[in-house]
């Protein structure tokens, strides 16, 4: 919970009857490997916020492959933010990569922080904000990469992950077969 409250002062002030108002409208939630937070043709109900875990956005292109689009783990939100802002149907999941530890806001919820704490939509932009960003630095030098600079950027960004995650949904973030993956493991062991 100190997490949240920390990662939220970065942008803006509050004070300790406002924090505490926050984490009393969080619920903790714990999630199974493989469940989904959030899925593909629903409207997203909650925002979250990794206490652990690993979550990953993904998606399945028009042949029918699965697409890992992002990954997200402790200490970051968790959220499909313009649908879930927009209460209007998914185009993505959200699932448990990993076994995971939430706090978990309802849409309700968390309109009431920003309906109570004045300048609270300004730190929820500012945070949406710094995600978008980290999220685009992360998945711009992608495209143009070769597939062993994107797999040297994945462990650059993703440090943590990279033996949590299973090597399949790292082989479709980088856009690369899980075969190709292993080979380029391999050498550069």
């Amino acid at each position: 919970m100190k997490a949240l409250i920390d990662l939220i002062l970065q942008f803006g002030v509050l004070n300790k009857q406002q924090t505490d108002f926050i984490l009393s409208k969080a619920k903790t939630l714990d999630m199974k490997k493989d469940e989904y937070f959030s899925e593909a043709g629903k409207v997203p109900r909650h925002v979250g916020f990794v206490l652990e875990g690993v979550f990953r956005f993904c998606y399945y292109n028009n042949k029918g492959d699965e697409v890992t689009n992002y990954f997200v783990d402790e200490g970051n939100f968790v959220v499909d933010n313009e649908k879930f802002e927009s209460q209007i149907v998914a185009s993505e999941y959200i699932q448990a990569v990993t076994d995971c530890k939430i706090l978990a806001f309802s849409k309700k919820d968390w309109d009431d922080i920003s309906n109570t704490i004045v300048g609270f939509e300004m730190i929820k932009s500012n945070v949406v904000k710094k995600c978008l960003t980290l999220a685009m630095e992360r998945r711009s030098p992608l495209v143009s990469e070769d597939a062993s600079t994107r797999y040297l950027s994945f462990i650059q960004n993703f440090p943590s992950l990279v033996n949590r995650i299973p090597l399949s949904f790292v082989a479709s973030y980088l856009g690369i077969t899980q075969q190709s993956l292993s080979r380029i493991r391999r050498n550069i062991r």
